[in-house]
């Protein structure tokens, strides 16, 4: 399986969810690479953005493909993740669903070892197969919206998004640059019947000072429609760091 490489090895770490439904909660993040959306303002870009590919970013910068990936069995990536104290997975990318069938072994060899639990993170293009849907406890989806610069083509999959709509194991967390993305949003939670106490409201920035600019107006239309107001925690925490 590919995961994204941090200091010469697996980016596999213990920290804290920084987003969402389980926001503060200590967990282990695997870090997949590889990814089929290109957003423009995507945090995690060196798991994507090669050398020698045409997509943009507001970092503007390109990544060799062979420095940043991490290959590993299944079972090497379990056992990584056994040496921390702790049996909560978030299972990150990227794009973790692109992986699925690896995950899953993952998944079971670590569920054989002891009561872990799983969360994953995910776009929301991809639905997961029967197997890998029955081993996850909870799917973080965020869909992605016009301001990440994906065509709506490859950004909106109906299939997928029905499936986690209609799922009880389905949270949903969109990302706002500006006001003017809840026109979008309300559309897609319209379109696919998603459950507003399901919608999960995040401001878009890699900053502390990016992301309180946006909090204000941001928890008042939270608090409008019913939605979750999330922040991004790592952020407040540790800055823009990786493996933290």
């Amino acid at each position: 399986m590919k995961l994204a490489r941090l200091n010469n090895k697996a980016e596999i770490f213990y920290t804290v969810q920084g987003e969402g439904k389980n926001l503060g909660k200590p967990s282990i993040f695997l870090r997949t690479s590889l990814c089929n959306l290109h957003c423009i303002w995507c945090d995690t870009d060196y798991t994507w953005n090669w050398e020698n590919t045409p997509f943009e970013t507001t970092k503007n910068v390109k990544y060799r493909r062979e420095e940043y990936i991490e290959e590993l069995s299944p079972k090497e990536a379990a056992e990584i993740v056994m040496q921390y104290p702790c049996k909560h997975v978030v299972l990150t990318g990227g794009e973790p669903m692109m992986q699925q069938e690896a995950l899953c072994e993952v998944i079971e060899y670590l569920k054989a070892q002891d009561d872990y639990t799983f969360e994953v993170e995910t776009n929301g293009t991809l639905p997961p197969s029967e197997r890998f849907d029955e081993l996850v406890d909870q799917f973080n989806v965020s869909p992605k919206l016009a301001n990440s610069n994906n065509s709506e083509k490859i950004r909106e999959k109906p299939k997928a998004l029905k499936h986690f709509s209609q799922s009880a194991k389905s949270n949903f967390k969109f990302v706002l640059s500006q006001e003017e993305d809840l026109n979008e949003i309300l559309s897609l939670i319209e379109k696919y019947n998603i459950n507003p106490a399901a919608v999960y409201l995040m401001p878009e920035g890699v900053s502390e000072v990016e992301l309180k600019r946006k909090q204000s107006w941001l928890v008042e239309i939270c608090k409008t429609h019913g939605f979750n107001y999330t922040d991004r925690l790592h952020i407040h925490i540790y800055g823009a760091k990786r493996g933290v």
